[in-house]
């Protein structure tokens, strides 16, 4: 089977949005280019959770975990080994892939809410191990003055590299979307038990989506320590990992730029509710609520295709 092609009008607006994201340094505040950097990275995590939620179906509710690791173990190579710091930006992704199959070894003899409670149990014990370990990971306090390459401390140079790698890691899942394993792996979301007997090895299809979406959320933790130079226990904590899910809901799970809609809205939501009131999560459970009601689909889901999702799962099989 072909992998799709994206058509000349979807590219022209990518080639738009491109250059407008291109160009942000230049009359942008530097607050707002570093709260851009911060939606293109927490798009790429919530994407890269979509990735198995949406187009794989498994029940993944401990998403962050990946992406600490991810983080922490850039960081933690930048600061206490001496090899090149280029190195921890192509390590700290395979190594959050690496966990990303031993939980999901354990994980995918389950399916679907036992999945997602064992994996919470295993992402916990990561936490855990990670907030006490005081010698090494810094415990609580976290990680903080992280030395980065020249490049990425120069003016605008986090933002820059957070965009082209985030750019690039949404070509490379979109690209994996629409190969032949992501069609079987749609087709596994749909009717496991269909693909099963006509052959398809489900859960090692699983398992590697779960390497999958472990590697691109390790990416996403180093570009989190290109732009915020420290790490801390909470960015893999399961509240984190909500807010991930709930990004995937509110932009669309059944699209593939949806996660990144969701993030924007959050983030913002996040920034600029959170300096009137601290209960700017009371705001975001209103608009959950009116999501579900109105939008279950997502608000680029609904945008794009309504009912989408059912059209889609009758051709996938």
């Amino acid at each position: 089977m072909p992998v799709k092609k994206i058509d000349i009008k979807t590219m022209l607006w990518l080639m738009g949005i491109g250059a407008l994201f291109l160009f942000l340094p230049r009359f942008l505040p530097r607050f707002y280019v570093y709260l851009t950097a911060l939606i293109l990275l927490t798009g790429l995590l919530a994407t890269s959770l979509n990735l198995v939620l949406g187009f794989g179906g498994m029940y993944q509710f401990h998403h962050a975990v990946f992406y600490g690791i991810g983080a922490y173990s850039l960081a933690l190579m930048l600061t206490k080994s001496g090899l090149p710091a280029w190195t921890g930006f192509v390590v700290a992704p395979l190594v959050s892939s690496v966990l990303g199959y031993i939980i999901g070894l354990i994980c995918v003899r389950l399916s679907k809410l036992y999945f997602g409670m064992l994996q919470i149990s295993l992402g916990s014990l990561v936490w855990a191990i990670v907030f006490r370990w005081y010698s090494f990971t810094g415990g609580d306090d976290g990680i903080h003055g992280i030395p980065l390459p020249k490049m990425l401390s120069a003016s605008h140079g986090a933002y820059y590299f957070t965009l082209v790698v985030t750019a690039a890691s949404l070509y490379l899942m979109y690209r994996i979307v629409h190969s032949p394993f992501g069609r079987t792996f749609q087709a596994i979301r749909d009717n496991p038990e269909r693909c099963e007997a006509l052959g398809v090895n489900v859960r090692r299809h699983q398992l590697a989506g779960e390497v999958i979406a472990g590697f691109f959320a390790g990416v996403a933790g180093t570009l989190f320590v290109t732009v915020e130079a420290s790490v801390f226990p909470d960015l893999m904590f399961w509240t984190l990992s909500l807010e991930i899910l709930i990004m995937c809901l509110l932009g669309g799970w059944f699209t593939f730029f949806g996660p990144m809609l969701g993030a924007a809205i959050m983030v913002t939501l996040r920034t600029f509710v959170g300096i009137y009131t601290e209960y700017w999560t009371l705001i975001l459970g209103i608009v959950l609520m009116l999501l579900i009601f109105f939008m279950p689909d997502g608000v680029l889901g609904m945008i794009l295709k309504p009912g989408s999702r059912s059209r889609e799962a009758g051709s996938k099989c």
